[in-house]
């Protein structure tokens, strides 16, 4: 299936939007021919330790969007039973991303639902997930961010499973 250009907006040959834009490390779309980061491939089946270790990687990295598509895939490809809790991952990622952007008002949004997401799950999380640890980490800097502070994404990235 072919790729076009339509003004901004990328289409495959069906109309369905696609995204051949390249995109900075926080998702950011930029000018076709540039430089960007390197996305995540789409649909990848993971198990819950690699998409924990993956999605840490990223986070580590400033690039909690594409911690944030980790998290989907395994919301969208995982059992059903654990769907809600990488939704809520997912989450605080697009949260930190909107914080890390400069939109204090959604990345809160964001990072408190995705805690309220995380504090409902119940028992133990899989891949050694902190779920308590993240639902703290969520709601403080969802905090943070009404209070006006400013937010770095590697610099206030969450500790999936816990202090090393």
């Amino acid at each position: 299936m072919s790729t076009s250009h339509r003004g901004d907006r990328d289409r495959d040959d069906a109309g369905r939007a696609r995204n051949a834009r390249p995109r900075d490390g926080l998702g950011r779309p930029l000018p076709y021919g540039s430089p960007g980061v390197d996305r995540q491939p789409e649909g990848v089946v993971r198990g819950p330790v690699e998409t924990v270790a993956e999605a840490q990687d990223l986070l580590d990295a400033g690039r909690p969007f594409h911690a944030h598509e980790v998290f989907e895939d395994a919301w969208k490809s995982g059992p059903e039973s654990q769907r809600g809790l990488w939704r809520a991952l997912a989450q605080t990622a697009v949260g930190l991303t909107h914080a890390a952007r400069g939109n204090a008002t959604g990345g809160a949004r964001l990072l408190r639902r995705g805690a309220d997401g995380l504090a409902a799950w119940p028992g133990e999380a899989p891949g050694g997930l902190d779920t308590e640890g993240v639902v703290r980490w969520a709601r403080a800097l969802a905090d943070r961010v009404e209070q006006g502070a400013s937010v770095t994404a590697a610099a206030s990235a969450p500790r999936l499973r816990g202090t090393p």
